[in-house]
């Protein structure tokens, strides 16, 4: 069966847009720890990666999501592409500061052969696994890796896929979801949020020095409501 989110992207794609996905897999990851015995461990959103569960993860990213998503694009008649966030140079990590074992934050991004992918009329897919400057694998979140590839590539647009309406200041109280909020007072609510809720609001605040003049908005779209929340982020100025 054919993800109807992938049906809408090439669609679109035919008629002539750019896309870049990140993918995640966290369903699919869980899955797999549990046919090794091995439990999951969220902190803060992030998974606690040992070098058991990096390989785990590595093998689920890379290989069985990444290549079911672009087989459905190939299939639904996109020229799609599948690479990891560090193959051409694109992403470096560094470790993470939290005490999560081998789990990376973006260092360094350089778009360059992202945008010569796009150019040749490629659809860039990217599973989130990455490496450091010592050859090292490190998992990484997708939302970060893509709030970092938004900025880098001078994206019109960033789009997270959740299973939730968009950013609550006060979840799960429906009427507190957000359309529209200033800089200064997402830097707030980042200490508010919680579970995989984190790693969205701190995408859209540290993605690049100067993201909010390059996207005109970010939008949350849970796949069974259509067309999705747009949030538009502000200056504080």
């Amino acid at each position: 069966r054919v993800d109807k989110s992938l049906e809408v992207v090439a669609i679109e794609f035919k008629k002539g847009k750019q896309f870049v996905l990140v993918h995640g897999g966290g369903p699919q990851i869980n899955k797999e720890l549990e046919l090794h015995n091995i439990k999951p461990e969220m902190i803060n959103g992030r998974r606690k990666t040992t070098p058991e569960v990096l390989s785990v993860v590595s093998k689920v990213l890379s290989g069985e999501v990444l290549r079911g998503i672009v087989n459905q694009l190939i299939f639904l008649g996109v020229n799609a592409v599948g690479i990891s966030s560090g193959d051409g140079g694109t992403i470096r990590a560094i470790y993470s500061a939290d005490a999560l074992g081998e789990v990376g934050v973006v260092d360094k991004v350089d778009p360059t052969f992202l945008n010569n992918l796009l150019k040749n009329g490629y659809l860039p897919v990217i599973s989130p696994i990455g490496v450091n400057e010592k050859g090292a694998a490190l998992n990484l979140n997708a939302d970060s890796v893509a709030g970092s590839l938004a900025g880098a590539l001078k994206c019109e647009r960033a789009l997270f896929m959740t299973d939730v309406s968009g950013i609550y200041k006060e979840w799960p109280k429906e009427d507190s979801l957000i359309h529209e909020i200033k800089l200064d007072e997402l830097l707030i609510l980042k200490e508010k949020v919680t579970e995989g809720m984190i790693p969205k609001v701190e995408a859209l605040i540290t993605a690049e020095p100067d993201v909010f003049s390059r996207i005109d908005s970010y939008l949350f779209w849970d796949v069974d409501i259509d067309p999705g929340v747009t949030v538009t982020i502000l200056s504080s100025a």
